[in-house]
């Protein structure tokens, strides 16, 4: 049950780690993602979302963001360890498959 957790270490909160990336990262793209990320000095990698008002209303940015947290929280072990990511969804997740929106991040994020 531990290891699949998605736990406060294994994510951005602050918005200065936010701009941290941002500022200093590198950024990759594909039809459902842009993914910003940056090297960070630890064992593990942290992820945050970032998800704009106009993909919808609150319901529609909430159901996103968990579902974005879910792939996280499935696949944490096989993305690389040891990046700040923050994934910034198309408006074409709100209406994609899960299982097709897994793939697509899954192979932006093995490319970081």
């Amino acid at each position: 049950m531990r290891g699949n957790r998605f736990p406060r270490e294994a994510r951005l909160v602050r918005r200065g780690e936010f701009d941290a990336v941002y500022r200093a990262g590198k950024r990759r793209s594909s039809s459902h993602f842009t993914v910003f990320f940056r090297a960070n000095e630890l064992p593990q990698s942290r992820f945050g979302f970032s998800i704009k008002k106009a993909l919808g209303g609150a319901v529609v940015r909430n159901r996103i963001r968990r579902r974005l947290r879910e792939m996280v929280r499935c696949h944490r072990l096989e993305i690389p360890a040891g990046w700040d990511i923050v994934i910034h969804p198309k408006s074409s997740v709100a209406c994609a498959e899960f299982a097709a929106l897994t793939a697509d991040l899954l192979r932006v994020l093995k490319n970081v």
